[in-house]
């Protein structure tokens, strides 16, 4: 019986059946890079605003103020008497009704000065300047609620955690099309209900349940493309990733055009109800139908994938060999069992931990030179280009492991370069900054193509997904913890980028090279590529 790979390079490795299936899947990074950037769209601070007195509304329909005299009467008093108070978070602890004057105010409270009266804090009532509706307008996001703003990302990371170990497990043992449609469908639910919901703990809810659908998507349609093409082709795994970079450039357009932030919500969500129709025209992974003893479904498949590419294949090919290891469902016992396993899954995890902590720290610390949030936003995707085009010239060429440490080395040495740089030449601190930013995206998008190679079909989505979660988790650390490294010193998480990401580049050289090699079928194959 011949092997899946060799009824695969006779059906055709990369014919134009895997070129369709491929390029609508990578639909699937654009919707997904979108939901994990929203935060900086859908999150806007107003350009200004102040906190009303109680009855300032009504007072101020029944005398016609205008919104800059309400302000002038609201605020103008807090600047008196060498009051700090600015009128955003504290207000007059008075309350204005119909016997209020309309042209002094404060003459109800008799012979008392304005700057005696005293301030009180303020809980709601606040009036927002901003062009742009955002979810801090919505739900009073400023003030002692402003770090529920942090809250609402590291939520929708956390959902990210979730959906990595449950849809991942659930992609192996139920079938990856099965997982990615459910997951379309769930980010485009809960995406709708996050945009109309009527209070923040509802925005929470579905925004985790979002991202963990959202992180089913992403994986799951990453490790599809991986299995139906051939071993020379892999590298779409590496050109999926330039979509998700193409996502972040046309989130900034959609930002741009559309002026709420539930109509932002609603354009990244709904797109995943159209995946839906891929029932029809993307199949099953037939790696995984074969692990779970489905010859038959596989070999349908097989002639299906060879006749829309032109292809015949042999009468012969009546059965295709299967796994003979005994399939059980995933586990993370599975993944430490054997050396060779254990040993690429500690450094995998270790690898993507590394990658998000220092993608997100490098965005967030570096930003883009000028004081447009879209144009800024759009240069900073768009530098991400050129590290996908420099892996797709050099990973067939050299190997995935070369490029894979030295990617991750330039990056540490970049950081610590930059830490110590002068800063009255911040051109030339921004240029090896944003070379640091290139390495780390670099490795970030060859740990997705690597993690695919280095696991069996039998535990390749769960493994994936466990190892990835270490991403997330990076990505929930980066905001709260790097920033507090910076108040003690404003280069140390530089340093400790430097530190990681040197020490993620000698690592990666222990594991196996997978150029050229088919996909492990069994975790005795993974044991193999080692020898």
């Amino acid at each position: 019986m011949p092997s899946f790979d060799e009824v695969l390079k006779e059906a055709g490795e990369f014919g134009r059946f895997q070129k369709r299936v491929f390029f609508l899947l990578c639909q699937t990074g654009i919707t997904f890079s979108s939901l994990f950037a929203s935060v900086v769209f859908l999150g806007q601070a107003p350009d200004s605003y102040w906190c009303r007195i109680p009855g300032a509304a009504e007072l101020s329909e029944r005398c016609g103020w205008t919104l800059e005299e309400e302000l002038n009467f609201t605020v103008l008093p807090l600047h008196l008497g060498n009051r700090s108070s600015s009128g955003e978070c504290e207000r007059l602890d008075v309350m204005w009704d119909t016997s209020v004057s309309c042209t002094s105010p404060f003459a109800h409270y008799g012979n008392r000065s304005v700057n005696n009266l005293p301030l009180t804090a303020c809980h709601d009532n606040w009036v927002y300047n901003q062009p742009r509706s955002s979810i801090v307008s919505e739900y009073n996001l400023v003030c002692s609620n402003a770090w529920m703003l942090d809250l609402s990302q590291a939520v929708l990371n956390l959902g990210f955690l979730a959906g990595a170990f449950t849809l991942g497990y659930a992609a192996d043992r139920y079938g990856r099309i099965l997982i990615y449609l459910l997951s379309c469908l769930g980010v485009g639910i809960c995406g709708t209900i996050v945009a109309f919901a009527p209070n923040f703990t509802v925005f929470l809810i579905f925004r985790l349940l979002q991202g963990m659908f959202g992180k089913g998507t992403w994986m799951t349609c990453c490790v599809i493309v991986t299995e139906i093409v051939g071993s020379d082709q892999r590298i779409v795994g590496i050109v999926i990733q330039i979509f998700f970079t193409l996502g972040i450039m046309i989130l900034t357009g959609i930002a741009y055009l559309v002026p709420t932030w539930q109509g932002i919500q609603l354009a990244i969500s709904l797109p995943n109800f159209l995946f839906l129709f891929f029932y029809w025209v993307v199949p099953e992974s037939p790696r995984w139908l074969l692990t779970r003893k489905k010859g038959e479904k596989a070999l349908k498949i097989m002639h299906n994938i060879a006749k829309h590419n032109g292809k015949y294949l042999s009468p012969h090919y009546s059965e295709i060999t299967i796994s003979t290891e005994e399939v059980s469902n995933p586990s993370f016992l599975d993944l430490v069992r054997t050396p060779q396993m254990r040993r690429n899954t500690l450094i995998l995890m270790y690898a993507w931990f590394t990658s998000a902590l220092i993608y997100q720290g490098l965005v967030m610390r570096l930003g883009i030179v000028g004081g447009n949030l879209y144009l800024d936003f759009f240069i900073s995707g768009a530098v991400e280009l050129p590290a996908a085009l420099l892996i797709l010239v050099t990973i067939d060429r050299i190997g995935r492991r070369f490029p894979f440490a030295m990617s991750n080395i330039v990056a540490g040495i970049a950081c610590l370069i930059t830490a110590f740089l002068p800063e009255d030449i911040p051109w030339l601190k921004t240029t090896v900054a944003t070379l640091g930013r290139l390495g780390i995206t670099m490795a970030f998008e060859i740990v997705y193509l690597v993690n695919t190679e280095l696991y069996p079909t039998t535990l390749r989505n769960f493994g994936i997904s466990l190892c990835s979660s270490l991403c997330d988790l990076g990505e929930i650390i980066a905001p709260s913890r790097l920033f507090r490294l910076a108040a003690i010193w404003l280069e140390l998480p530089l340093i400790i980028f430097s530190i990681l990401a040197v020490v993620c580049g000698l690592l990666v050289l222990h594991l196996p090279e997978t150029k050229g090699i088919s996909l492990p079928e069994t975790v005795e194959d993974v044991e193999q590529l080692s020898r």
